[in-house]
């Protein structure tokens, strides 16, 4: 969720659960007639970018979105937590490669807006499979594996409730896919081995698989080495090969634009608000124009040139993990982390970085391996 910056000027709405409108000449059955806190369950969904128009509506809907009501409702309802994985790579004497995965949780102090902790977290009762699987996604609290075993075997994590379930096989084998969220579906594309580049879709509310339409573009590694990311109802990879490729899931239509930066494949991919950021680094943090199909610079901000930079929402901003060398130790390394808040200002995105967190000291061999926002 990106934060608009729009100032809060005079006008205050209510603090009552009353209707947002007591106008004699508005209509029973508009929206703003409605209780309060519902008015502002269904605003706070509203992307932040098209604050602006709603502001043009009516003032009472200006007076909300300007409210101080609207950020703490928002923040209810969007992701408050982070699952970070790291991969710890080792080799002995012999040279032979050692992979083991630990996996942290970042989170906000209780009672505090500003604080966070990050723990070790304790998923030894998740399969090896799970772990090295490089297709884990969260939807609300729940965090889904696609393991990479050659088998179509699907786990479900609830981390509230901390149970995991077998979910439903997949269609096919697959082992390495791109994966994203599209209309209530998790759509998984390419890791198949036969000849047909194939695509199949999980309904969360069914929790059934089906088909989907075989995407146009079928060059596999797009797809096989691809980030994923939900963008504009489309599942969008971000490739080893400097492109970005969008599959729509109505017809398996493609479009791909190339990207001319380098070493991106290093850097952090996440999507707040339906715009793609990406951090590259040699530019910085960018984001993609869909109307343009441009990549845009960020203004604002100055994160230097960090490296094993890891991006995911929180708490309706971007949290920015990144790596550097620890000064204790050259056997060691740093994590360090700081909020990124994004607002709209007319075509351009601005952003302000809040203090950075030194959040804990790890061995060298450590990288991170996914990064994923919970609510």
């Amino acid at each position: 969720m990106t934060n608009l910056a729009v100032s809060n000027g005079d006008e205050r709405p209510p603090k009552t659960n009353q209707p947002l409108s007591s106008s004699p000449m508005s209509s029973p059955s508009s929206f703003t007639s409605l209780p309060r806190d519902m008015v502002l369950n269904v605003i706070a969904r509203v992307p932040k970018r098209l604050y602006p128009i709603l502001c043009c509506v009516s003032k009472n809907l200006r007076s909300l979105v300007r409210s101080p009501e609207i950020q703490e409702t928002r923040s209810l309802i969007g992701k408050d937590s982070l699952y970070i994985c790291v991969e710890d790579i080792t080799r002995d004497e012999e040279y032979v490669i050692t992979r083991t995965y630990h996996w942290f949780n970042l989170r906000r102090v209780e009672k505090s807006t500003t604080e966070n902790v990050f723990v070790s977290v304790d998923f030894s009762f998740l399969s090896e499979s799970c772990h090295v699987s490089s297709s884990i996604f969260a939807v609300g609290p729940e965090m889904f594996f696609i393991l990479n075993d050659g088998s179509p075997s699907f786990r479900i994590f609830d981390t509230q409730s901390g149970k995991v379930r077998q979910g439903p096989s997949l269609l096919v084998n697959r082992t390495y896919n791109c994966v994203g969220i599209v209309g209530g579906k998790i759509y998984v594309i390419g890791g198949y081995k036969e000849d047909e580049l194939t695509a199949e879709s999980f309904d969360l509310k069914t929790e059934a698989w089906e088909t989907a339409p075989s995407p146009h573009n079928k060059e596999r590694l797009i797809w096989i080495h691809g980030t994923g990311a939900s963008l504009d109802r489309k599942v969008c990879a971000v490739s080893f090969f400097r492109c970005l490729t969008c599959y729509d899931p109505r017809d398996g239509s493609c479009e791909t634009s190339q990207m001319s930066f380098s070493d991106w494949w290093n850097t952090g991919v996440c999507v707040i608000d339906n715009v793609l950021y990406v951090y590259f680094f040699s530019y910085g943090l960018m984001w993609y124009d869909t109307e343009l199909k441009l990549w845009r610079l960020v203004y604002g901000l100055d994160l230097g040139e960090a490296q094993g930079v890891a991006m995911a929402e929180y708490y309706g901003k971007l949290a920015f993990l990144w790596e550097k060398p620890s000064l204790v130790s050259s056997e060691s390394k740093e994590i360090w982390c700081r909020m990124i808040g994004l607002a709209w200002s007319e075509a351009e995105i601005n952003g302000t970085a809040e203090p950075s967190q030194l959040l804990r000291i790890v061995p060298r061999t450590f990288d991170f391996h996914h990064c994923l926002s919970v609510g």
